[in-house]
């Protein structure tokens, strides 16, 4: 037996022990609340975490006052996101002193800052648990620790080798989820703090990740999203540089794997193979994000992102000749610092030659512990501002003209629901296109395929009707 495969079984045993003390200390069954923060590899751990304390013997609430335990997963990106951490521990401390049983929780990211550590310890000491990224693994341990422990507990790794497979999770939808195929990155953009607590990157064997998806399909799931901080750096701690690609196709070939997406890709690191298995393989969907953050060669060398505009610009050339009807989204950071208004014009310059369906965009903010928070010619916040507006004005241009491309076309989408008000159903296409369409008499199931023919287009979606 491995360490990794020990690791697994020990903690399985921890999570029976803590059903046990669940079954002694609660005459009913007690009540959790969970909040996740940050990217999709945040919201997959919080699936997890949530699945593990259900088999606990929890259940699941949407408020706090409510809860018997609560439980944060962290983001820390943006300054702003610690922040509402700390008021939320504000408004926690009033509850935990009409209910000094409540167990609070804090685990994720911005765990990982020793200046966050030493302020929650003095500052925040009912806090009852605090662990990070890379001891993620030991949650029923610690948990267990805790629940005989009145105490506060703060456990936080520098770093990790171990990646533990197998725990519960707790999905939000049953047909489709994302799973994890490697951690951290090794990529040092000036502005971001992600690989300073997230550490170094760490692929997940192939077989394991296989075997995974396997599990999955055969618990319903038809459409999975591989996720990694960038996945096109996937294996190359194995020494296998087109290990992402052969991945993707050996993923394809799963019976019953029906979608496959991935996130997030570095351009720099984005190869042809990859894309050639997009074109080749049926099941990989036809959508690239390939974030650019700014069109001016000048500013990604400030960011470090190793690719200059010429270079993006060929790959999403190299996309088009591959895969034509491709949609391709983005991610922008508007204002860095030492931006000009030539190098903003660099950047809608991208947006306009590439046509990207849809962007995430961003204003710059400082972020401690990163090099571009101590670069000089920053950028003024109103300048920032109505910078963001054009750029948010044109990319709304292309969003529409991208989307009136649909109308008239019928579609594949995967129901994923109706809406509150009972009146349409929604979905998105193989592109990750949201669809919607009126619910009428028919019943879908979620996860069912509907093929939607396009009667309508807006700036963020689609609407049309449905059709045998």
């Amino acid at each position: 037996m491995n360490n990794n495969t020990q690791e697994s079984k020990i903690q399985l045993e921890y999570i029976n022990k803590c059903t046990e003390l669940v079954k002694e200390k609660y005459e009913k069954a007690p009540a959790f609340f969970i909040q996740n923060a940050g990217c999709q590899m945040n919201s997959l751990q919080t699936d997890t975490v949530a699945g593990i304390v259900k088999r606990m013997g929890y259940t699941e609430v949407s408020r706090e006052e409510d809860a018997d335990v609560v439980i944060y997963n962290t983001c820390t990106v943006r300054e702003n996101a610690n922040l509402k951490i700390y008021g939320h521990l504000g408004h926690l401390k009033s509850i935990k002193k009409k209910n000094p049983e409540l167990k609070i929780i804090l685990f994720g990211c911005m765990m990982q800052e020793p200046e966050v550590i030493e302020k929650i310890h003095k500052e925040y000491s009912f806090v009852d648990l605090v662990f990070g990224t890379h001891n993620f693994h030991k949650f029923p341990e610690l948990f267990y620790r805790s629940l005989n422990t009145e105490g506060q507990i703060i456990d936080v790794w520098k770093e990790s080798d171990e990646i533990v497979e197998g725990m519960p999770s707790d999905r939000k939808y049953s047909f489709k989820t994302g799973v994890n195929i490697m951690f951290g990155c090794n990529n040092f953009c000036s502005y971001c703090i992600v690989q300073y607590v997230r550490g170094r990157e760490k692929s997940r064997e192939p077989e394991a990740i296989i075997e995974e998806i396997k599990g999955l399909v055969a618990d319903g799931v038809t459409e999975v999203m591989l996720l990694g901080q960038n996945v096109n750096s996937y294996g190359k701690d194995f020494g296998d540089k087109d290990a992402f690609a052969k991945l993707l196709r050996r993923v394809d070939i799963i019976p019953g794997v029906e979608r496959i997406h991935y996130m997030t890709s570095h351009p720099r690191d984005m190869s042809e193979e990859v894309i050639k298995a997009v074109a080749e393989c049926e099941h990989i969907c036809e959508n690239f994000h390939l974030p650019f953050q700014a069109g001016s060669s000048e500013i990604l060398r400030r960011m470090n992102r190793g690719y200059t505009k010429e270079k993006y610009l060929e790959l999403v050339k190299m996309v088009r000749k591959y895969v034509p009807d491709a949609t391709i989204t983005t991610d922008i950071i508007v204002g860095f610092p030492g931006e000009t208004e030539e190098d903003f014009e660099e950047t809608l310059d991208v947006v306009r030659q590439v046509g990207f369906t849809s962007a995430y965009t961003f204003i710059y903010s400082k972020r401690s512990g990163t090099p571009a928070a101590k670069m000089e010619s920053q950028v003024p916040l109103a300048v920032k501002k109505e910078r963001l507006n054009r750029l948010m004005a044109l990319q709304n241009e292309n969003s529409l003209k991208c989307h009136e491309k649909l109308v008239g076309q019928t579609v594949e989408v995967l129901a994923e629901g109706p809406s509150k008000q009972k009146t349409v159903w929604n979905g998105r296409t193989r592109t990750g296109v949201l669809v919607l369409w009126p619910i009428e008499d028919k019943q879908y199931a979620v996860g069912q395929k509907v093929n939607v023919q396009i009667e309508a287009a807006q700036t963020w979606l689609v609407k049309g009707k449905a059709v045998d």
